[in-house]
């Protein structure tokens, strides 16, 4: 009879072992037996617990994003909801975490974005993850702009935010967490919200 609760320590490790091995090799090459072996387990505990590797990328990308969202929920948290500038700021910060711009996690989120318009699963994932952002923002906005003005520099601060982690994550020095948070503040700035 398995021990209780081996399912959960048994995801986390191949988990983990699918970011090493994306990050090493890619998804492509990255096989069900490369990442049993990285998690020092048979390949056919992948099959098992996860239905293979497309199931394994859907349960990676969830941890990602759970890691994601309780990086901004922590910030926000620490905030009163009247901070509607450090609001967004702490949005934007837990985009930019250190446990969302390492390379394992990076080279994770490049793999998920491709096979996301291919597999209907992980599009659903996407498109959560695309509307929990523009939500968050849109909801701290409309304390002090117009709505529609609101909705509009929501749409631009999570284009800002996709489109500068895209290009650090496909850059060789990687994602410079600062340098995103200024220029996506300076846009706020042109916007009328500034300290």
């Amino acid at each position: 009879m398995p021990k209780l609760g081996m399912k959960t320590i048994r995801s986390a490790q191949l988990i983990e072992a699918t970011m090493q091995v994306v990050d090493r090799v890619g998804l492509h090459k990255a096989s069900v037996a490369m990442i049993g072996a990285e998690a020092g387990v048979a390949p056919s505990i992948i099959n098992h617990y996860f239905g293979g590797k497309s199931g394994l990328l859907e349960a990676t990308m969830k941890f990602v994003l759970q890691e994601l969202q309780e990086s901004v929920q922590s910030r926000l948290r620490k905030l009163e909801a009247n901070q509607v500038l450090a609001r967004i700021t702490a949005i934007i910060d837990g985009n930019f975490d250190p446990t969302q711009i390492e390379s394992r996690v990076t080279k994770t989120w490049l793999a998920f974005w491709g096979h996301a318009m291919h597999e209907p699963n992980l599009f659903r994932l996407q498109h959560i993850n695309e509307i929990r952002l523009v939500s968050h923002l849109r909801y701290e906005l409309k304390k002090v702009l117009p709505a529609e003005q609101a909705i509009d520099v929501a749409a631009t601060i999570a284009a800002l935010i996709d489109g500068i982690w895209l290009r650090g994550a496909l850059s060789p020095d990687g994602i410079d967490n600062t340098k995103a948070k200024d220029l996506i503040l300076n846009y706020l700035a042109s916007q009328g919200l500034n300290e």
